[in-house]
């Protein structure tokens, strides 16, 4: 069985690789910014109307771009991490889940973590153009979040769970780049609701039932009033952080779901009225 307390934390640190980190995060920041720029020079080649677009919306179309890669990177590599490999598998290894991690894991975090950096400092900078205060909220989360568990070494594996809520991010991103496009009455517009209700339901609902599931289930791993396994600020942020976000995505999935009732309820009249 793996070391108790804090020797832990600190084995887990001794062991880590900071100049991974470093250039993972800079790694992260360098990928958004060459795709901005590469959003902002492919747009009007596939969309004509882009040029015509005001410059709030085109700078929301840019970082819409390299947010819709993050997305796709870390679903891409919380699928890999949590079911191809066998990093999280118990049946592999005895060590305790919340103390596994990998180079890749540690690269994966800190990409993400130049992500939600650089665009939290444009959400900042250009506020309140590309969001509110509830992706201030979102991000910092996040970043406190994935920051703690790269340093300690810690609860990766529920990290990458919650970390996979982001694969309906390109959904959201198309629907509004279709919005903004004038294609809010075609049937792909329709199709992505559909899509985005069925994607949030799985992602960022039910997956988080098996998440406070499965944390339950291994509560003599997690929770810090019943082993000294994990440090207090890393039990505190593993089960409010994600509680926090949860409530969000159900906020909005209550969001999405009114809109799509309203978006079919269009459509049955419409198909009655001819």
């Amino acid at each position: 069985m793996a070391p108790s307390g804090y020797s832990t934390i600190a084995a887990h640190a001794s062991s880590s690789n900071p100049s991974l980190w470093l250039y993972s995060v800079f790694g992260g920041i360098f990928m958004c910014k060459i795709v901005y720029e590469l959003t902002g020079i492919i747009s009007p080649l596939i969309f004509k109307g882009f040029v015509k677009l005001e410059n709030a919306q085109k700078l929301e179309w840019k970082n819409r771009g390299f947010s819709t890669l993050h997305a796709i990177f870390v679903a891409i590599g919380a699928v890999y991490l949590l079911v191809i490999s066998d990093l999280f598998d118990e049946h592999v290894r005895e060590e305790w889940i919340i103390n596994r991690t990998s180079a890749l894991s540690d690269a994966i975090l800190g990409i993400s973590i130049g992500y939600f950096l650089t665009d939290l400092v444009m959400i900042i900078w250009t506020y309140p153009t590309l969001g509110g205060s509830e992706y201030f909220l979102h991000h910092g989360l996040s970043l406190l979040a994935i920051g703690q568990s790269l340093l300690s070494g810690l609860v990766q594996f529920y990290l990458f769970i919650v970390l996979f809520r982001e694969i309906t991010t390109p959904l959201v991103n198309l629907r509004w780049y279709l919005d903004v496009a004038g294609k809010k009455n075609s049937t792909i517009y329709m199709l992505n609701g559909v899509a985005l209700f069925a994607g949030w339901l799985a992602a960022r609902v039910l997956l988080f039932v098996f998440f406070f599931s499965h944390m339950y289930a291994h509560k003599y791993q997690v929770d810090c009033s019943m082993t000294l396994h994990i440090y207090p600020m890393g039990f505190y942020s593993t089960v409010v952080i994600p509680s926090v976000l949860a409530l969000m995505n159900l906020f909005w999935f209550w969001k999405i779901a009114k809109g799509m009732v309203k978006a079919l309820t269009k459509v049955k009249e419409h198909d009655h009225s001819t």
